[in-house]
Parts: C-alpha cells; structure tokens; sequence
C-alpha cells in the first residue's frame, strides 16, 4: 500500500513533457550578431544597447512584429486581414493603446554623471542595477562642460538654464569643478586608510561619472524619450535620451515613426486652448505661464 502512495505521489509530481515547436520561418536576430551596440555620450559617458526582446523574429520583419502578434491575440486570427502591421502600430500609437508596447523590451548599460542619474532614476518603470560605490571604489571620471556649455540660469524655468553665461563666470565655476575634483585624491586616501568604501564616497561631487543597467519596455522607453528629448530637458540628458532613440530606432522603426508623428513632434491642447482656436478669443486665464505656454503653441501652428 505504501509503495503503491509513493509512485502515485511521484506520478503526479513527474516534470511535464516539454513540447518544442520549430518557427514557422526562418529568424534574424535584431540586433545582426551585435553583442553591444555603443554611443559615446559628453566626456566620459556612453549609452550601449546590450539585449532586447524579442532578439528573433521572421525574416524580412522587425521587432514591431511582437507588438502587432500580442496586438491581434485580444481579437483573434481573423484581424490579420483587417489591417496590414504598420497601420495597426500606428493606429495603436494614435490612440494610445499602450499594452502591446510593452512586449517589446531593451537592456542598455549606460555611464552617466550622479546628477543625471538623479533625474534618470524618477522613471520608476525600469528594472536598475547600479555601480555600488560600497563594493568598488568609484572610478577617477569627472563631467566637465565646455566654457560654451556652462549655462545661465533660466528666468523663465526655475529648473533650467537656457543661453551662455558671461566667460569670466564660466571659468570661475570650471575652477570650482577642479575643487571639486581635487577631493578624489583624499577618497583614495581615506579608503587605504581604511574608511569603509560605503561612507568615503560621501565625499564625492555628484558630476562624478556612475553606471548602470537599465531595462524597460517600449511604451515606457517612449514615455522617457518623449519627456528627456523635449528641448526644455537638461541638455546633458537630452544628450543620453538622443542616443538612446537612435540605437533602438532601427530594430522597431515602424513604432519610431509613429512614436515621432503621433508624440514628439504632435501637440497636446487643453480645454482652454481648443475654446480659444474655436473663438478667436485670448486663453481664458489670467496663469501667465499658460499664456506663455498657449503662444508658444499658436506660433508653432501658424496662428500668429
């Protein structure tokens, strides 16, 4: 009776059969063999695109196929004749329609400055590993702009700077990079001293250079590059989001070209601002930063 449990029990608990089916067509990878795909990026940063899914896909298609194939599953084989993939990712994009993007994924290994990671990290839909200054010591890569690029403080966006500053006042804040920088020494110091690695890096400025893995999927990828390629970002930042746009751009560049027609270069209007084109009459608001923004869009649609 015992033995008769125990097979029974084992029956049930046996690994099931693995089924494997072979592609219906040849596959290409994606990414053609690549195993990093690198962009430089300021001084000593670099975006690189190191896997993506899907890696395969038929012959003669591009990752935007498993956008139209999880795409069509919610209404059966029978749509397949009712709009060819481009129109259906398009139509998806239009209407924003976000669940199929998200079947398409990209890993990356990107080296950035702290203080662009900062802003980088508020993106909460990836999954990040980052360089741990508790483990290593952090290595010797410091931003440092050109007297060109050291920017005025915006009087219009309190989070930014827009035209040059004067060159005596870019090179008095390029010395204070230098102090900054001279503050490594005495990190390395410290930490042969003995100072624990987790508390010396304290010390650091956050222009030194940090690492990381960064794993998203395409609506959410779309969503940052919509926001970090806007002209009004950082343009630090906007340096990293341009690359990161042109390595994945050629592996689903249907869902680019409607990513760029439908999101970043389309407008958004309020309330406000569709009574007022029906009008004729100003924005109805005293918000100043809304008459701003509200110019603005009638310039760029030709109504001034």
């Amino acid at each position: 009776m015992t033995s008769i449990q125990t097979n029974g029990h084992a029956a049930a608990h046996a690994a099931p059969a693995i089924k494997i089916v072979p592609p219906e067509a040849p596959l290409r990878d994606v990414m053609n063999g690549a195993g990093r795909m690198e962009i430089p990026c300021l001084d000593h940063g670099f975006v690189a695109l190191v896997d993506c899914m899907p890696r395969l896909v038929p012959e003669g298609k591009t990752a935007d196929f498993a956008i139209v194939q999880s795409a069509r599953v919610s209404y059966g084989e029978g749509t397949k004749q009712v709009s060819e993939d481009r129109g259906l990712v398009r139509y998806l994009m239009r209407h924003r329609h976000s669940t199929p993007f998200e079947m398409v994924e990209f890993k990356f290994h990107i080296a950035m400055p702290i203080f662009i990671a900062r802003q980088w990290i508020r993106h909460r839909t990836a999954n990040v590993n980052e360089y741990s200054a508790r483990y290593s010591i952090v290595p010797d890569r410091f931003y440092r702009p050109d007297l060109e690029s050291v920017r005025k403080q915006s009087k219009s966006n309190r989070q930014g700077g827009d035209e040059p500053i004067d060159v005596g006042t870019a090179e008095e804040f390029m010395k204070l990079l230098d102090n900054a920088e001279h503050l490594y020494k005495d990190y390395l110091s410290l930490t042969e001293k003995g100072v624990a690695r987790e508390l010396a890096r304290a010390a650091l400025p956050v222009s030194v250079y940090t690492e990381w893995y960064w794993k998203c999927d395409l609506h959410n990828i779309f969503h940052f590059l919509s926001l970090r390629m806007d002209p009004h970002a950082q343009w630090e930042i906007q340096v990293f989001a341009k690359a990161m746009y042109e390595l994945l751009k050629p592996i689903v560049p249907v869902s680019a070209e409607a990513f760029e027609d439908y999101r970043l270069e389309s407008m958004h209007l309020t309330r406000l601002e569709i009574e007022a084109v029906r009008s004729g009459k100003p924005l109805a608001t005293d918000n100043k930063r809304e008459q701003a923004e509200w110019e603005s869009k009638r310039e760029r649609l030709g109504l001034k």
